[in-house]
Parts: structure tokens; C-alpha cells; sequence
């Protein structure tokens, strides 16, 4: 759950940050899609090896890959080996990177 909750809070710092930048309504609902796709380019349905080399790199090293091999090893009982780092990695990277977005565009934009 701690791992899940965390990434929630990833996605919500990010998702804040493309609220602030955007517009209007309707291309803060829209800018975010690529995010809900990404676990699907990941290991959430087939195995990274099984993909073509080009898909396969990016499904090895993009954000939720090692969350779901983490989350799948944990639920399964097989173990997490090194994606649980790496997974909590990416979780606090993101939410750090987003933080720091919308902590930058709130006050500079309370500044105008």
C-alpha cells in the first residue's frame, strides 16, 4: 500500500504542475493521457524480453516498470529483488520534481 500511495503521490505533484501551466480546463484533462498509457509500454501485460529491442529498451527504463514488477512480486510472493529500489526511486524522484514545479509556478505566478 505504502508503495502505491506513493506513487499516487507522484502522479497527483505532476499532475498539479500541468494544472498550473495549463490554459484551460480542457488541456489540463488532456495533457496527462501519455501517463496512463506508460504502464501499458511497460512489464503490466507482457515481459520487456518478449518485445522488439527499441520497445524493449523503454519498457526497461521508464518509471513503472520496476513499480509493477515490485508490486507483482510482492502480491505473487516471488520476490522483488532490485525493482523495489528502483521503483521507490522513481516514485520520490517524481514527486520531488513535481513538487518543485508547482511550488516554482504557484509563487511565481502569485508574484505577477
Amino acid at each position: 500500500m505504502g508503495l502505491l500511495t506513493l506513487l499516487t503521490l507522484a502522479l497527483t505533484s505532476l499532475s498539479a504542475g500541468i494544472g498550473l501551466v495549463a490554459k484551460n480546463v480542457e488541456t489540463a484533462s488532456n495533457i496527462p493521457m501519455p501517463l496512463t498509457f506508460l504502464p501499458f509500454i511497460g512489464s503490466a501485460i507482457v515481459r520487456p524480453e518478449s518485445m522488439p529491442a527499441g520497445l524493449r529498451w523503454f519498457a526497461e527504463y521508464q518509471p513503472f516498470t520496476p513499480i509493477i514488477e515490485t508490486l507483482r512480486g510482492l502480491w505473487l510472493g516471488t520476490g522483488t529483488g532490485s525493482s523495489a529500489a528502483i521503483g521507490l526511486a522513481w516514485c520520490v524522484a517524481l514527486t520531488v520534481v513535481g513538487y518543485l514545479w508547482v511550488h516554482r509556478t504557484f509563487t511565481t505566478g502569485a508574484k505577477r
